[in-house]
């Protein structure tokens, strides 16, 4: 099984796309993870070493899908 990790920062647009993600991946094939940046800012490493830039993003199978631009990675640094 392939992991799937879903970053956003909990706004409105994220938790959409969380939900359309959730209903439309393929769970027999991919374990999905969501990570919100906002409470685990610890994660963010992680996000901009996987390539993120901005959330909502989501990195599958190591390439990363910017779903739409909500905030930049910079922006939840501060």
């Amino acid at each position: 099984m392939s992991n799937a990790v879903f970053y956003h920062a909990g706004c409105p647009v994220c938790l959409g796309a969380e939900q359309m993600l959730i209903n439309a991946l393929d769970q027999g094939k991919y374990s999905l993870e969501s990570v919100h940046l906002g409470t685990q800012p610890d994660r963010i490493g992680a996000a901009e070493a996987a390539g993120v830039v901005s959330v909502p993003a989501l990195v599958l199978d190591n390439q990363v899908f910017h779903i739409n631009f909500g905030a930049a990675l910079a922006d939840l640094k501060s």
